[in-house]
C-alpha cells in the first residue's frame, strides 16, 4: 500500500497560512499582540480537520484510530517545523525589531533570546496539534458502541 502524501501537503499549506497571516499582521502591526494568537489555532484547526477527513476518505475501511491519530499529529509537525523556521529567519534577519518589541510588554528579569522564543513557538505549534488531534479523532474514529437492537425491550434477555 502506497504512503499518504495529505500530511506532508496539509502541513505545507497550513504552514503557508501561519505565515501568510502572520505577515498579514506584520503589514498592520499588531504582530506582537498576543490576542492575535488565536488566529493561528484557527487555521491549524481548520488545516488539520480536513487533512484528517481527507485522510479517512483515502484509507476507506482500512481507517483506523492509530493511523488518523499519526496522520493528524504528522501533518501538525511538518506545519509547525515550517513555520518555526520561517520565525527564526524572520525574527533574526527581516524584523530584528520584532523581539525586543514582544519582550517589552513581558515583565521579566531573565534574558530572553532568540532560541528561547523560537523554542516556545515551536512548543506551542506541537502542543496544539496534539491537542486538536486528540479532538478531531473523536469526531472521526469509529464507534466502539455496540449496536443496539430496536426490536427487544433492553431488559430482555
Amino acid at each position: 500500500m502506497k504512503k499518504s502524501t495529505i500530511p506532508v501537503k496539509y502541513g505545507v499549506l497550513i504552514a503557508i497560512g501561519l505565515i501568510a497571516y502572520f505577515l498579514i499582521l506584520s503589514l498592520i502591526g499588531v504582530q506582537t499582540n498576543p490576542v492575535f494568537s488565536l488566529g493561528n489555532g484557527v487555521i491549524v484547526a481548520f488545516g488539520l480537520y480536513y487533512a484528517m477527513k481527507n485522510y479517512k476518505l483515502e484509507k476507506g475501511d482500512s481507517f483506523d484510530y492509530q493511523k488518523g491519530f499519526m496522520a493528524g499529529l504528522f501533518t501538525g509537525f511538518n506545519a509547525t517545523l515550517i513555520f518555526t523556521i520561517f520565525f527564526a529567519i524572520y525574527v533574526t534577519n527581516i524584523n530584528t525589531n520584532f523581539l525586543p518589541e514582544m519582550l517589552a510588554n513581558w515583565s521579566s528579569h531573565y534574558h530572553v533570546g532568540v532560541g528561547i522564543v523560537v523554542f516556545i513557538a515551536a512548543i506551542m505549534g506541537f502542543a496544539t496539534t496534539f491537542v486538536l488531534t486528540l479532538a478531531f479523532m473523536q469526531l472521526f474514529k469509529e464507534s466502539w458502541n455496540p449496536k443496539k437492537n430496536h426490536n427487544s425491550h433492553p431488559l430482555e434477555v
